[in-house]
This record gives C-alpha cells, sequence and structure tokens, in this order.
C-alpha cells in the first residue's frame, strides 16, 4: 500500500523519520524526477558531453533548470563567463526556498554542518514535499525526514542520468526530451493538491495568465517576467488578507 502522509504528525523517533521520507519518496517523486533525468543523461551525449560530466553535474548541482542550461550553453559554443552567470541566475530561485526551510529544520543541539549538507539537497520536489509535511512533526524528527526523502531523490537523479546517458536511438528524440517536462509538471500537480493558501493560489494564476503573453512580447525573458510580476503581486495580495 503507498506511504501516506497527509494526516502524519509524528513518527515516533528520527529513524522512522528517516525510513518515512524514504518510503514517500520512492514512489512518484522518484519516478517524476527520474524520468526527468533520463531526458537530461539523454542531452548530456547528445551534446557531446562524456557521462562522468552528467553523474558530476548531477550529483553537485541537483537543480535540473540549472544543469539543462549548462549543456545547451556548452553546445552552443558559449563562454564559461556566460555559462557560470546563467546557471547562477537560474540557482538564486533556490535561495528563498532555502531561507523558508532550514528554520524548520533548526533545532538545538544540531550541529551547523548538517544544516549546511541538507541545504545542499534543496531542489524544488523536496523543498515542496518538506514544507507540507515538516510543520506537521516533531522538531526533532524534521530534519531526519527531510534527509530520507532528498537522499533518495539525489540516488535516483544520478542513476536516472546514467541510464538516460544510454538512451539515445533507443527512443525518439522528441520522447527523451518530453521527459525533462515531467518534473516541472509534477511539482505544479503537487501545488494544486494543496491551495489552501491565497499567495500560493494567485501566484499560480498569476503565473499562467502573464507567461503567453509576455511570450509574444520577448520570448527570451518572459519566464523570468512573469515569475517575478506574478509572485510580487501574489505576495502584496496575500499580505493584504492576511
Amino acid at each position: 500500500m503507498a506511504f501516506r502522509f497527509d494526516h502524519v504528525t509524528a513518527f515516533g523517533s528520527e529513524r522512522a523519520a528517516f525510513r518515512g521520507g524514504l518510503r514517500l519518496a520512492l514512489g512518484v517523486p522518484v519516478i517524476a524526477l527520474g524520468a526527468s533525468y533520463l531526458g537530461f543523461g539523454a542531452l548530456v551525449r547528445e551534446s557531446g558531453l562524456g557521462l562522468w560530466h552528467g553523474l558530476f553535474s548531477s550529483a553537485t548541482t541537483f537543480a535540473l533548470p540549472g544543469q539543462v542550461l549548462l549543456v545547451e550553453l556548452y553546445a552552443l559554443g558559449a563562454t564559461l563567463a556566460v555559462m557560470a552567470l546563467a546557471v547562477g541566475l537560474s540557482g538564486t530561485r533556490l535561495l528563498p526556498m532555502t531561507m523558508s526551510l532550514v528554520p524548520q529544520l533548526r533545532r538545538p543541539g544540531v550541529p551547523p554542518w548538517r544544516l549546511y549538507l541538507a541545504a545542499h539537497f534543496i531542489a524544488v520536489t523536496g523543498w515542496a514535499m518538506s514544507m507540507r509535511v515538516a510543520p506537521r512533526l516533531p522538531a526533532e524528527e524534521r530534519l531526519a525526514f527531510f534527509t530520507g526523502f532528498t537522499l533518495a531523490l539525489w540516488l535516483s537523479v544520478i542513476l536516472c542520468t546514467a541510464v538516460g546517458f544510454h538512451l539515445p536511438g533507443a527512443l525518439p528524440e522528441r520522447v527523451t526530451l518530453a521527459l525533462l517536462f515531467l518534473n516541472p509538471l509534477y511539482f505544479l500537480l503537487l501545488f494544486l493538491t494543496d491551495l489552501s493558501q491565497r499567495a500560493r493560489t494567485l501566484a499560480l494564476l498569476f503565473g499562467a495568465l502573464l507567461g503567453p503573453p509576455l511570450f509574444l512580447v520577448e520570448a527570451d525573458w518572459s519566464l523570468l517576467f512573469a515569475g517575478f510580476l506574478g509572485g510580487s503581486a501574489a505576495f502584496l495580495l496575500g499580505g493584504r488578507w492576511r
């Protein structure tokens, strides 16, 4: 039977919380994220990079948009400075995630190095799920739950990168590229299951409405502008309602 987290309030121990995080990840989260990294592995090979490049990227970056940017810019012959700037801008989205989640994981007695290590594993899927489950858990179980959940994801993306590297020729190119979009779709559906927060609902709505017209005006910057304008408007309106 699938592990359910909707009504979890405590696991009983840190070890049980770690196992609970593992069990929750070994389902739809691993399938959705792993499928996307199959596409990333195929993209790495088609761009002329080696397998170890893809594995090193997945192990150290663990953020698919930045990894895709890096590989595509390399294939286009971009300079190192341009690639570093693009990946850095893509990674700025992880800063507010870290600032909002780490206080949930921090507690007296936890050495700072454990929090710094946990911050490396903060990505969209792990952050979204932990922000839903961790506040309901006792403080001493939150970090263990997050570690178990994200460790399973991290190991799966490394494995799927290697498998995806050998996919070109086995699957049509359009299929391997489509796999890259499964994780953002899963992330969107994850948010749609919990729309009790007005600011979150408004952010999704404003982003969906602003995206198409901004794309017609300026395709290269439309995603950035839609996210910034839609998120800012949702934050301001959500604050007024509160």
